[in-house]
């Protein structure tokens, strides 16, 4: 009875752990592969429960690939979840809000005909724009000038004139919304990117660090459009390309589901599965 007790103690456990992580992950894709981790987990158990020593091994150490591999893949996620437990705002795990994502129509609008402007014109300029939970200010080097504008692409080339004070930094859209102006970003520090530009650099160093945004950069040199994802550069684009990449990016608004009722499911899944194993070792 204690050794049930205990078993059920770690589940619980083991389910509080991944809901933190999933709250910070908050994608579904994110969700199957932990779910096929987890899948992998119980049948390396349930293979050393029956006595299959080799499957079981073969199982196990399937299992512990997968997970160095998820971990290498969810750096960012796993980063950001430290963080926060780093900074004591663990109230912040239990409490997974609903995001808004931008309607497409006409802030893809907006933004292509200002980039397109601003690229005719060889203006430099650089924009973050969330595709996900709001980015923590705490993520930029210096957070900028707070705006919580009515994005519109006159109010954008205005602010990446070089006579104004905040044209050096990046903007913050959120939504329809200009956030933020004059945001300093963290620069990457791979090695091909030392080749590029600030701006450049900038763009694929908070999207290596924050995976929910993209950054759409105009080089102040030559005018060409580049858009960065995942620490990763795509340019040189056209206007109609880069608003393609866009409204594949940007759905109409929807409220993004929080993990909690799959979770609850997949505990409920385990549980019958571990009650069923038991009896199954028993016989």
């Amino acid at each position: 009875m204690l050794g049930l007790f205990v078993h059920i103690i770690d589940i619980a456990l083991v389910l509080v752990l991944i809901y933190l992580m999933l709250v910070v992950i908050g994608e579904r894709r994110n969700l199957w592969m932990i779910r096929g981790l987890i899948v992998l987990m119980l049948a390396a158990v349930l293979s050393h429960a029956l006595g299959l020593s080799l499957l079981g091994f073969v199982l196990t150490n399937l299992s512990f690939g997968a997970a160095v591999a998820m971990a290498f893949l969810l750096q960012a996620e796993i980063r950001r979840f430290l963080e926060l437990l780093g900074r004591g705002e663990i109230i912040q795990l239990f409490s997974p809000s609903k995001t808004p994502m931008p309607r497409p129509d006409s802030v893809i609008d907006e933004l292509v005909d200002a980039v397109r402007e601003l690229s005719q014109k060889r203006t430099g300029a650089l924009m973050i724009l969330e595709i996900g939970p709001p980015i923590d200010e705490n993520d930029f080097s210096v957070p900028g000038v707070r705006l919580n504008a009515d994005l519109s692409k006159e109010l954008i080339q205005t602010i990446f004139q070089t006579s104004t004070l905040l044209h050096d930094g990046a903007i913050l859209i959120r939504a329809s919304r200009i956030v933020a102006a004059g945001v300093i970003l963290p620069i990457s520090e791979r090695t091909a990117s030392r080749q590029l530009g600030t701006r450049h650099r900038a763009a694929m160093g908070i999207t290596e660090r924050i995976e929910n945004c993209l950054c759409v950069v105009v080089s102040e040199e030559t005018g060409s459009i580049s858009i960065a994802q995942r620490g990763k550069l795509n340019r040189p684009l056209t206007s109609n390309r880069l608003r393609e990449l866009l409204q594949e990016q940007f759905t109409p608004v929807v409220e993004s589901d929080t993990v909690a009722p799959e979770l609850l499911n997949l505990g409920r899944r385990l549980t019958g599965l571990w009650k069923w194993t038991r009896k199954l070792v028993r016989r």
